[in-house]
């Protein structure tokens, strides 16, 4: 669709005025506790703002009004938003007595989602909007074009700066619309003002990929050569699920689509089996992702087992005396994503990512379960497949059953004792407690010499563990490595797992900074992210930082973790005597004080923590690097190769 055409969507564009935006509190305390507002003063917080004037465009998209939003970096690393909808309303808000427009950036929780009838349905988490992004920025200024006509307005740290006057839109850039700019506050943002383009680029795709027909632009203009890229799916989440599976082998090529309204609810599910071990269920409630889940996914997961199942007795593939597949077992290898748009959603859970609402889960199981059963009649080739995987996947839940028993009753007890194998630390306090994977048994034991027995706990793993992209459970308990690590967090694994009996709040990998320690941290985090991904989510998975080399001269030693910072020391240094020049080819060439001092000792060693920013990301890159599948990977490595380091 034309951005010109975008006027003629709707006769009723003229009746979004002030009288429907409601004004419920004043700004005052968004400076003083920005954290309540945008859940944070970090990165994220500073991400948090662009989503709030995006989410603005996006509400217009989800009216029908708007069809296209822009997103730009500028130079000075501030930021432009534009949409080409109908326009914040710039007559009277009788309440204020001032210009809506005015309103809706310096009253908090002003705007057309507060029950003023602007919106049906509207994204968005916290709703605090444009008035939160004025606050929290140095200078914000705001370009609206109605009727033909353009209305401007600059803003100060949340202040009126120039009141609302009219301008020409000859030479701007939307025929009707919304254009905010802004800088954040560094008084605000102390730990950055310096915006992420992949952080940006993922969720405008992501966005993109949630509202379907709509097309988001995003430009980097801060590089010499300005990144511009543009996402438009006319199939929407169908679209998303490709995208997600791109790096796997399929079942059935076309993902199955069901869409639908009901009570108000406007219900997408779509969804495709991959020939994997692990699931991918994406659920999102007004284009939030409801990381917890909720009501919606709960829904999604009942009609799913019980169609299969229902499906499998009618067709005499399950016999009338087996066992019903569980919901476990009809999820192995599917990648589904589940989104509604529901016009008063209620959130829960820790972070506010859980859908509460009773009605979502009514409207996405009747929606679902009526159209999946259809499709699986339709087609009895796939839903043989579907069926058959199931029950693959239900003896092998069986044996791994087995094999869990199994390891409780052997390892459970034993493991502290087994040579070679875990050293725990004295403290009972998960809190102050480390648990260091180590590679190798020689750096193992300078590790268990050099550490500080209170605090520091002792596994050093043999070789390479199993890959457990491409193995069963069965599999995977059968590996004593594995089942180490298992068993010394005292977290279980998989869908048993509980972070809250963790016994160590830092699990650091310490491997060697070669292709083998990089290929077994990889391994190590693959296992860590398929079964034990609540560890990373709350922040307790690290990488040490071991050096690449000593120097010394006389009494001066320092340790270097580079080529450059060695080319930058050595000009340096006086001429004599000739420095002695060690390079670290593995841990285990330190004895137990040097690994204490570079790489163990809390006062001076570095740690990377791992963040789970981007798990969809993650759970791509896991599948290329460690499936089957090998031309993504091929690809890749071609791409990425000019910016390794070898050491030939």
């Amino acid at each position: 669709m034309a951005e010109e055409d975008v006027s003629q969507m709707h006769t009723q564009a003229d009746d979004y005025d002030a009288s429907q935006i409601q004004v419920l509190e004043g700004l005052e305390a968004v400076r003083k506790r920005p954290g309540m507002y945008i859940g944070s003063t970090s990165s994220q917080g500073l991400h948090h703002l662009v989503w709030e004037i995006v989410d603005n465009g996006i509400d217009e998209a989800l009216a029908g009004f708007a069809n296209h939003i822009t997103v730009t970096i500028e130079k000075d690393n501030s930021i432009t938003v534009i949409d080409n909808g109908r326009g914040i309303p710039v007559d009277i808000q009788v309440k204020t007595g001032k210009p809506a427009l005015e309103t809706v950036f310096t009253i908090l929780h002003a705007g057309g989602k507060f029950g003023g009838g602007g919106y049906k349905v509207s994204g968005g988490l916290h709703g605090v909007g444009a008035s939160v992004v004025n606050a929290l920025s140095t200078n914000l200024d705001v370009l609206v074009v109605r009727d033909g006509k353009g209305f401007a307005m600059d803003f100060e740290r949340g202040h009126v700066k120039t009141e609302m006057h009219e301008i020409a839109i000859d030479d701007k850039p939307v025929s009707r619309g919304t254009i905010v700019h802004f800088a954040p506050d560094p008084d605000i943002f102390r730990e950055t003002t310096v915006f992420d383009y992949k952080t940006l680029m993922n969720r405008v795709r992501e966005l993109a990929f949630l509202n379907k027909g709509l097309r988001i632009s995003i430009t980097d203009m801060r590089p010499e050569e300005p990144v511009v890229e543009s996402f438009h799916y006319e199939g929407g989440i169908k679209e998303y699920v490709d995208f997600l599976n791109v790096n796997k082998d399929v079942i059935f090529n076309e993902p199955i689509y069901v869409e639908g309204m009901e009570n108000d609810i406007d219900v997408e599910v779509s969804l495709q089996y991959t020939d994997d071990f692990h699931s991918n269920l994406l659920s999102f409630t007004n284009n939030i992702h409801t990381y917890e889940g909720g009501t919606h996914e709960t829904g999604f997961k009942s009609a799913l087992t019980r169609v299969i199942n229902d499906y499998a007795r009618k067709n005499k593939i399950l016999k009338d005396n087996d066992d019903p597949l569980s919901g476990d077992d009809v999820r192995e290898g599917l990648t589904a994503i589940v989104s509604v748009k529901h016009p008063d959603p209620q959130f829960e859970g820790q972070t506010k990512t859980k859908l509460g609402n009773s009605d979502a889960r009514t409207a996405v199981d009747r929606m679902f379960s009526e159209t999946f059963a259809r499709f699986m009649m339709e087609n009895p080739t796939t839903a043989k497949q579907i069926v058959e995987k199931g029950i693959l996947a239900g003896k092998a839940r069986m044996a791994a059953k087995r094999a869990r028993e199994a390891t409780r009753k052997k390892s459970g007890l034993e493991i502290a004792n087994l040579p070679g194998k875990l050293a725990d630390n004295t403290s009972k306090d998960p809190e102050i407690s480390e648990l260091f994977i180590v590679e190798g048994d020689s750096a193992g034991g300078s590790a268990k010499q050099g550490r500080e027995r209170l605090t520091q706990a002792i596994l050093p793993i043999r070789g390479k563990i199993l890959n457990v992209e491409k193995a069963s459970m069965e599999k995977i308990l059968g590996n004593d490595e594995i089942r180490s690590l298992f068993t010394a967090m005292g977290t279980g694994f998989g869908t048993d797992f509980d972070v809250t009996k963790a016994k160590y709040h830092k699990l650091i990998i310490m491997t060697d900074a070669d292709v083998d320690g990089a290929h077994i941290r990889t391994l190590l985090l693959t296992l860590i992210y398929r079964y034990m991904r609540p560890l990373l989510e709350a922040g307790y998975v690290y990488i040490a930082q071991p050096p690449l080399y000593q120097v010394r001269q006389g009494k001066f030693i320092k340790y270097l973790d580079a080529d450059s910072e060695l080319e930058a020391l050595l000009p340096t240094l006086p001429a004599s005597p000739k420095p002695i020049i060690q390079r670290y080819k593995g841990l285990g060439e330190m004895d137990a004080s040097q690994l204490w001092e570079t790489t163990m000792d809390p006062s001076v060693r570095r740690l990377l923590r791992v963040e789970m920013d981007d798990a969809i990301e993650a759970d791509m890159i896991f599948s290329m690097l460690m499936g089957d599948k090998v031309e993504p990977r091929r690809k890749f490595i071609e791409e990425n190769a000019q910016y390794a380091e070898l050491d030939v």
